[in-house]
């Protein structure tokens, strides 16, 4: 794992959420994993959510163990922004954002990622 994605693990969800923003802004790509059955899933108490990761190298970290079977699987921002979060919406899904191995990360709705990964519209 290369430094930066093993600095990034240790940080707080938090700080996870704002590196994959930045990450995710300057390389125009986010990374999920994904099975033969399709997209993979977590599921919290009440709610399912897509994992997210920053890079294909954060994502595959995760694949171990029951997970070991799935392949990273890189989504352009545009798409994400177009299909993911209107279908995740539809479905009740949430993203779990840069989970880790111990922490499963910041949980929210894709429209508040959507907003955070927009350019503001000026006025």
């Amino acid at each position: 794992m290369s430094k930066s994605a093993k600095d990034a693990s240790q940080m707080t969800p938090e700080a996870r959420y704002d590196y994959f923003v930045e990450q995710v802004k300057s390389e125009k790509t986010l990374w999920t994993l994904q099975d033969d059955d399709g997209c993979v899933m977590l599921t919290t108490e009440e709610e399912d959510c897509i994992p997210l990761w920053p890079s294909e190298e954060a994502a595959k970290s995760w694949a171990v163990d029951d997970w070991e079977s799935c392949i990273p699987l890189a989504i352009p921002v545009s798409e994400w922004l177009e299909r993911w979060v209107p279908g995740m919406q539809d479905d009740d899904l949430l993203v779990a954002v840069y989970p880790v191995q111990e922490d499963l990360g910041v949980v929210i709705p894709p429209y508040e990622l959507e907003q955070r990964l927009t350019p503001k519209q000026r006025h």
